[in-house]
């Protein structure tokens, strides 16, 4: 947990630095996998809960009129996937949960000084393991001795688009896709590169201003 605790030392030193930004709590469903991992794999829907903290970038000379920030989020995620086997008709799950960390640049559409509602966010996402478990029958003997050691970091791409439905609220759509090897000693068919793969849909809500 050292990489967290520097990620999260980082991050509450830009707030601290920041002359305004808005502070908010997000929530979200999604359907999580891991890709190239098991013969017949299959998503596992979960949840996720978090903060934020929305810091404009673009000079904002009226209350709310920038159109371009800097979003870090800080969240708890429950991940992982299904897996049905060829030889046993029992579902087995891997539930892998993460302390996440996106970090957001958020873009809203505008036109002549005119700020959209609609909005683009992007940005890097790390992730740190804080709890993962092998769940049902034994499918895969041959390879549960690979899936024994699973990566503690882990790092990738976060997209989305959303709308700003009130002052207050926002509902988004997201898609996740790792860069970084969950099983790093798996090779089930030569498939090695198993990382993170999430879509979800999910609100924002703004708790509180700071200027």
């Amino acid at each position: 947990m050292k990489k967290a605790s520097i990620v999260l030392f980082l991050l509450t030193i830009g707030f601290m630095s920041a002359q305004s930004f808005k502070l908010g709590a997000t929530a979200n469903i999604h359907r999580s996998s891991i890709v190239h991992v098991h013969d017949v794999s299959k998503p596992a829907w979960g949840g996720g809960v978090g903060v934020f903290g929305e810091i404009p970038i673009v000079d904002n000379d009226i209350f709310d009129s920038a159109w371009l920030y800097l979003v870090p989020q800080l969240e708890f995620s429950m991940q992982g996937e299904n897996a049905q086997p060829y030889s046993n008709k029992d579902k087995q799950q891997f539930p892998n949960y993460y302390l996440g960390v996106p970090v957001y640049v958020k873009y809203f559409f505008h036109r002549s000084g005119w700020k959209s509602d609609l909005f683009l966010m992007a940005g890097p996402r790390f992730e740190f393991l804080v709890y993962n478990d092998r769940k049902g029958p034994e499918g895969y003997a041959m390879y549960a001795g690979q899936e024994d050691k699973i990566n503690s970091f882990g790092y990738g791409l976060s997209v989305g688009a959303g709308l700003r439905v009130q002052d207050d609220w926002e509902i988004f759509v997201r898609f996740d896709r790792g860069f970084s090897k969950i099983y790093p000693d798996y090779d089930a068919a030569n498939k090695t590169s198993t990382y993170n793969r999430l879509l979800g849909l999910g609100v924002n809500y703004y708790i509180k201003s700071f200027d």
